[in-house]
């Protein structure tokens, strides 16, 4: 593999992607995206595991770094995530853009859009509100946010992708059922709202799966994964209502 390249997007320490390309032609680029609930104390090297399989798949790899905690209130994340998607496609990197985003990083994936060709979301977060209202996270969403679903109801639905779905782009969630931090339901209510927005979504809803297993790529799940990017990377893969699979 090549040596990562440390690509800045802004001017902020935070604001920086670490780029590794493969040696053979890349089927295209998958964009790490990691979580944490919003925390400072959660770095990119929480995606760290999924590199070499991913460059040994053939994809060009970008793990992404972005300012986060309450001195970076939203939606500075997903500014940072678009502008960092942005800089890793002006690479020239060639094929699709996927990105894969676990926890807060799949609800930061999902939200993404352009130029992002494709989304996997590992167990992500896809409604503020309701972490907020679960206190899910040791009381996560009213530690980052500052602020109650109530008093801006705009800020949580503008961070929640149930609430801002698009019909325009492939998307895969594996999210196990056994999930302690992120419950499954939340999926399964978004899975209900993408079908009833005619978005694109496949589910694996593994019965043994707990939130940071989702990635580990020696898990059960990631053969899955890699079919399934393997699928956009070859134009396989079409837009449709959403379907689930339990493993």
């Amino acid at each position: 593999m090549s040596r990562p390249e440390v690509l800045p997007y802004g001017g902020h320490p935070d604001q920086h992607v670490v780029l590794v390309r493969a040696d053979v032609p890349a089927r295209g680029t998958a964009v790490l995206v990691h979580g944490g609930y919003w925390r400072r104390a959660h770095t990119l090297a929480l995606m760290a595991p999924l590199v070499t399989p991913l460059l040994d798949a053939g994809w060009n790899v970008a793990n992404v770094e972005y300012r986060r905690g309450p001195e970076a209130r939203w939606p500075i994340p997903l500014d940072d995530v678009r502008a960092a998607c942005a800089l890793v496609a002006d690479q020239h990197v060639g094929g699709p853009l996927v990105a894969l985003g676990h926890s807060v990083g799949g609800e930061l994936a999902l939200l993404a859009g352009d130029p992002v060709d494709a989304v996997v979301a590992l167990a992500p977060v896809t409604d503020a509100a309701r972490t907020h209202s679960e206190q899910l996270g040791d009381g996560a969403a009213e530690e980052y946010f500052g602020t109650s679903p109530d008093q801006d109801p705009l800020r949580y639905a503008d961070a929640s992708p149930i609430a801002r779905l698009s019909g325009a782009r492939s998307t895969l969630i594996v999210h196990g059922t056994d999930d302690a931090r992120v419950p499954v339901r939340h999926t399964l209510d978004y899975l209900v709202a993408a079908w009833e927005a005619g978005s694109g979504v496949t589910a694996l809803l593994p019965g043994k799966l707990g939130h940071l297993e989702a990635i580990d790529p020696a898990g059960g799940h990631w053969n899955t994964v890699m079919w399934w990017m393997d699928g956009i990377a070859s134009g396989n893969h079409h837009v449709e209502g959403p379907s689930t699979a339990s493993a």
